[in-house]
Order: structure tokens, then C-alpha cells, then sequence
């Protein structure tokens, strides 16, 4: 199994992607800082981001990934290369008819997504004006998540996992070279969105001929196949996407606080998502094509297997970053963000949000391993009732911190429910047999809490240390941050060793590959 591999393909591409994603950030927070413009393109993006995210990292992988796999594994190549040609007819005419309705309907959709807005008409059209720009992404991007689908179930994961960075690239050149001629530059950053949704599907277009495979456009027909994926598809998009369901629905409730509540919020949630995109999605990824074809091929021992070793692997690099952003959540901000229009105000503001979603970051990532477990089985319905308790419980502590925490209640209500939905899927797995946590498991995750510990204490004595030079010129800010980051590796390097939670060795095992992993195929686009 190489797994190991094919995580650390896509968590390779992600890092680049989200290094990529900051630069573009400190960018905007220099332009547009946390005022009117950022909050109104922050919803504008917040819609087909978050599609983004629930069709490539959710739903439609969800539903897609194991019936292509299914079909790749029993039938071969030429039956599974049609299906995903019957899918693609059909979703194209899907998502034509929805970027037209929503532009129509726009105005009505924003009073839904953004109803504080609605008590300032400038802003609220603004907003309007740029979501209609940024929503044909969707369209785009939901193409690239079909295409994605069938190179991942291939095992070759690269060229998708740089998808992403094609997309700051884009936003980065816009934001560059369109400010100076369009109204604002929010507006070059909404034509950015959606110039870079063509990008990207030109990029897989060329990856998937690479890969000796060119989908053709065949009459839309809603074959039985279609049909059965159409049904997995729906639930499987909450069930999926809950955390960035809970994401959208802070962004509402956002809206109603005072200005820059919103841009808080996603500024926090930027740096949140590094480790959570290069670990949680990139496990995700890897694992549910594996685990479908596993399961095709009656390899349950293997799945069981492989399923511990992903949760191991996510905890194993996931509860050192959650402790680390929170303990240097403010210097994070502030080496990164403050600067221009982007005030020490807001960099408190913004460190308090990251704090309280830092502490769910582990939830989150486990929520993208568990997840496959259920999907891969092609069982969308437990997902989508354990989502719906998540929401419900999400909205009521939205509604009940808000009040005394402002924007960061907001946070920590989504922390809340994410670690709430983790609980919830592992005990459904474990209730239906499909996954019990192995002696290796037992045995390494109280260790890796005594190396996080141990991390944690050396990491806040040398910030203290370093707290003047943090705060000095850009140039210091970022070589202390980076000697805060060293520390933080090499102790917990250190201590893992030392207290036993992971060995170089098992680094090496998961990341060799077998030839029936798969099927004479590399993991390179």
C-alpha cells in the first residue's frame, strides 16, 4: 500500500497551494484590509468556494469516486471511461441551467447569504455585483472535480492537488494587474475567480490525455448508472461538507455583527486551513479510492487496515499543529497579515478567531478520514443524518455565543459541532463493524498527546522569548516565525521518538508501493 505516497503527493501540492493562498491573502489584506470591499468579495467568494470545496474535497467525490472505481476494478478501463462521460453530459446541462438561474436571482440568493448586509444598500449591492461575477467558478470547478475523480481512481493525484494552485496564481495576477482599471479591487479579484476556473479545467483536459484517457461529450442521458449516483449525491453533499456547511452558515450569522466580523472570521479560518487542507484532504483523497477498490475486490482485512493507519497518520501531524496555532495564533496574524490596511485591531481580532478554531482541527481533519469509510461502502444516508444533528447544534451555539463572544463565538461553535461529528463517525463505524481502532492505534495516540505536550511547553517558553523581535520589521517578524516553526518540529520530532509514537520505519512502509496497488499506474499527472 502506498498510501504514505499518494498522501504525501497530495499534501505536497496543497502545501504549495496554500503558501500560495497566503501570499495572496497578505496581498488583499494590504489592499482591501477588513473593511466594506474584503467583506463584500469574501462573500462573493465564500459561495463558489464553498462549492469548491464540497464537490472536489465532498460530494461528488463522495458519490463519483467509488462507483468509477467500482467500475475501473470489475469491468476495466473502456466500461468506467464511459460512465464518466455519461456523468459528464448530464452535469454540464445541471450546471448550466444553475449559473443562470442564480445570476438572475442573485439579489434574492445574497438576502439568504449575507442578510446583515441588507441595512447597508452599497455594500449589499457590491456583494451582489461580485458573486455574479465569481459564480460561473462553479461551473468550471465542478467540471474539474469530475475529471479529478477519474485521474485520482487512476492513483494519479498530482495533477489535481495543483489544481488549487492555479487558482492563486490567478487571483495573484488579477489582483496585480486589474486593480488599477476596474471599479475596486474587489471587482479583479471576482474576474480572477472566475478566469481561473477555466484555467484549471484546461489543466486537467491536458492531464487526463497524458493519462491515455479523452472524455468525450456524448446526448445527456439519464442512464442507471447516472441515476444511482444522482441518488448517493444529495446526501452525500452535507454529509460531506458539514464543516464547510457550518462555514457558510458563520458567514450569515457573521454578517449580522459589526464590520469585519466576516473578514475576521476568514482570515482566521486562512491559516486553519493549511494544516487541515494538506492533512485532512489529502488522507481524504488518497484513502477513498483506495478503500473502494479494496472493498471491490472483498479486501476488508486490508481496508481495516489501511483506515487505522490514515487516522494515525491525520493525528499523528495533526495534533501538534492544532497546538501550535494556538499558541502563536497572534504572532501567525501578525507576521502575515498586519500591514497596510490591516490594523493590530484586527490582528487581535482575527488571532482570537484562529484560537477557537485551531482547537477543532483535529475534528476537522478526522471527519475528512472517517468519512471514507462510510462512502467508500457507498452508504451517503448515515453521513448526511449525523450532518444534520451538527447543523442543528452548530446554529444553536452560533446563536448563543455570539452574543457574549462576538465573531469568535462564532468560531468556537463550529469547533463545537466539528468535534461533535468526528464523535458521531467514528462510533457509527465502529457500531457497524466497519472499523475498530487496532492495538497499534491504542497503543501510539496517548504517546503523540505526551510529544504534543512537550511540543506545546517549548513552544511557548520561546515565544515569550521571541516576542519583541516578532513584532519588530517584516524581515525579523518572518525569521522569528520561522525559528518558532523549527522549534516546534524538531521537539516534536523528538519526542515522538522518544515517548514511542512513530518510527522512521513506518514512515518508510506506508510510503512503499506494491504493483496491485495500482495497477501499473504512478501517482504523477
Amino acid at each position: 500500500m502506498a498510501l504514505g505516497r499518494w498522501v504525501a503527493t497530495v499534501g505536497g501540492y496543497t502545501l504549495g497551494s496554500r503558501l500560495l493562498g497566503f501570499i495572496r491573502d497578505i496581498l488583499i489584506a494590504a489592499t482591501l484590509g477588513a473593511g466594506p470591499v474584503s467583506d463584500a468579495f469574501f462573500v462573493a467568494f465564500k459561495l463558489p468556494n464553498f462549492l469548491r470545496r464540497l464537490f472536489a474535497e465532498g460530494a461528488f467525490n463522495a458519490a463519483f469516486v467509488p462507483l468509477f472505481s467500482g467500475e475501473l476494478e470489475q469491468n476495466g478501463r473502456a466500461s468506467a471511461k464511459a460512465f464518466a462521460e455519461e456523468v459528464l453530459a448530464v452535469l454540464l446541462c445541471v450546471l448550466l441551467l444553475m449559473v443562470v438561474v442564480a445570476q438572475i436571482v442573485m439579489p434574492w440568493l445574497m438576502y439568504a447569504l449575507a442578510p446583515g448586509f441588507a441595512e447597508d444598500p452599497e455594500k449589499f449591492d457590491l456583494t451582489v455585483q461580485l458573486t455574479r461575477i465569481t459564480f460561473p467558478y462553479i461551473l468550471f470547478i465542478s467540471l474539474v472535480s469530475l475529471l479529478g475523480g477519474v485521474l485520482n481512481s487512476l492513483y494519479r493525484f498530482a495533477a489535481a492537488a495543483a489544481t488549487p494552485i492555479i487558482l492563486n496564481l490567478t487571483l495573484i495576477g488579477a489582483l496585480l494587474g486589474l486593480s488599477e482599471v476596474t471599479e475596486t479591487p474587489g471587482h479583479a479579484l471576482a474576474i480572477g475567480v472566475s478566469a481561473a476556473g477555466v484555467l484549471q479545467f484546461a489543466w486537467l483536459i491536458v492531464a487526463l490525455r497524458r493519462a491515455g484517457i479523452a472524455l468525450r461529450l456524448p446526448r445527456p442521458r439519464l442512464t442507471p448508472r447516472v441515476k444511482h449516483m444522482l441518488i448517493l449525491i444529495a446526501p452525500a453533499a452535507l454529509g460531506a461538507g458539514v464543516a464547510q456547511v457550518n462555514l457558510v452558515v458563520d458567514v450569515i450569522i457573521a454578517s449580522l455583527l459589526p464590520e469585519g466580523a466576516v473578514s475576521f472570521l476568514y482570515y482566521a479560518d486562512r491559516i486553519n486551513q493549511l494544516p487541515l487542507g494538506v492533512i485532512g484532504v489529502a488522507v481524504g483523497t488518497a484513502l477513498l479510492p483506495l478503500l473502494s477498490r479494496q472493498l471491490r475486490a472483498a479486501q476488508d482485512e486490508a481496508a481495516g487496515q489501511a483506515q487505522n493507519r490514515a487516522i494515525e497518520g491525520a493525528l499523528l501531524l495533526t495534533l501538534p499543529a492544532a497546538a501550535a496555532l494556538m499558541i502563536i495564533a497572534e504572532p501567525v496574524i501578525s507576521v502575515l497579515f498586519e500591514r497596510g490596511a490591516f490594523s493590530a485591531v484586527a490582528t487581535a481580532a482575527s488571532a482570537d478567531a484562529l484560537i477557537a478554531y485551531a482547537a477543532g482541527l483535529p475534528s476537522f481533519v478526522m471527519i475528512k478520514v472517517l468519512v471514507p469509510g462510510y462512502f467508500a461502502r457507498q452508504d451517503t444516508k448515515t453521513p448526511v443524518r449525523i450532518a444534520i444533528v451538527c447543523l442543528t447544534v452548530n446554529i444553536a451555539f452560533n446563536l448563543i455565543l455570539m452574543g457574549p463572544l462576538g465573531h469568535v463565538g462564532i468560531a468556537l461553535a463550529t469547533t463545537l459541532s466539528g468535534w461533535l461529528n468526528a464523535a458521531l463517525l467514528a462510533r457509527g463505524l465502529h457500531q457497524r463493524g466497519y472499523f475498530t481502532a487496532d492495538p497499534r492505534l491504542r497503543r501510539r495516540l496517548p504517546r503523540m498527546l505526551l510529544a504534543t505536550l512537550a511540543m506545546a511547553a517549548a513552544l511557548w517558553a520561546v515565544s515569550a522569548a521571541l516576542s519583541g523581535p516578532l513584532g519588530a520589521s517584516l524581515g525579523t517578524g518572518v525569521g522569528s516565525l520561522l525559528a518558532l516553526m523549527f522549534t516546534g518540529i524538531i521537539v516534536y520530532g523528538l519526542a515522538a521518538r522518544a515517548f514511542g509514537a512513530a518510527y522512521v520505519a513506518d514512515i518508510k512502509g506506508l510510503w512503499r508501493s506494491r504493483d496491485s496497488d495500482a495497477g501499473g499506474e504512478d501517482s504523477t499527472a
